[in-house]
């Protein structure tokens, strides 16, 4: 049985936030690897035109083209990806769930608006702490329009009411130091999924992109467990 793996990024982002579980993934397996760019997303912002319908659609005709090619889909989204991933997995025939970070909720005030002290004074520095994503929060402040936010709102908008609808197994991972995304919109999610098969990974170290995590190479392993299991 041939399994293919569809990888969704997220609101403002691009592949390289899943790129670390992408890359061990195919690492350990043979499995076909599909990584697409929502419309207005990547290394270079343009989010003016771009719209929930739009990267609704991309995801689409991405988890079609990969099902022509396998036997089982399994999705991974991050963030609005999760999201995504979600609104798929009630439209099509998914195998299994991996949501990191998963935008249910998001904004943790407390948690955020320390790393938006550091980011302030970053962004007038230009000088960021080693091995973090100040940088792109920066770039992301002055290159994401206000309508944009409004197109995210509108998936959560689209997703929230049929959490319960959702059959397939789910795999969910949440840092617990995530300033974006609050630890309690895993909890909620775990609560009402309607999915039997239930996994819940906590992260003690894990910030918002969750892949870059310093203990990613544990849940990594977890996560890969959960997707092989049959």
């Amino acid at each position: 049985m041939k399994t293919g793996v569809l990888f969704i990024h997220g609101f403002t982002g691009g592949p390289f936030e899943v790129r670390p579980l992408v890359n061990y993934v195919r690492s350990k397996t043979d499995w076909l690897v599909s990584v697409p760019t929502l419309p207005g997303h990547g290394v270079k912002l343009e989010l003016r035109k771009a719209s929930a319908n739009t990267w609704l659609m991309e995801a689409e005709l991405a988890i079609r083209k990969l099902a022509q090619q396998v036997d089982r889909v399994i999705v991974v989204g991050f963030s609005m990806g999760g999201l995504i991933a979600m609104y798929l997995a009630l439209r099509y025939k998914v195998d299994k769930l991996v949501l990191l970070s998963a935008a249910a909720k998001y904004i943790s005030p407390r948690i955020l608006l320390r790393d938006l002290g550091i980011l302030w004074t970053g962004s007038i520095q230009k000088k960021y702490p080693p091995n973090t994503f100040y940088h792109l929060y920066d770039y992301k402040l002055t290159h994401t329009p206000f309508r944009a936010t409004l197109e995210f709102l509108r998936i959560v908008k689209t997703v929230e009411p049929y959490y319960e609808r959702i059959q397939a197994p789910v795999c969910i991972v949440q840092g617990m130091k995530d300033g974006i995304v609050p630890f309690s919109a895993a909890e909620y999610l775990y609560k009402k999924l309607g999915s039997e098969k239930k996994v819940f990974i906590k992260s003690p170290f894990g910030k918002h992109h969750i892949c870059y995590s310093d203990d990613c190479d544990n849940w990594f392993d977890e996560v890969l467990a959960f997707m092989q299991e049959n």
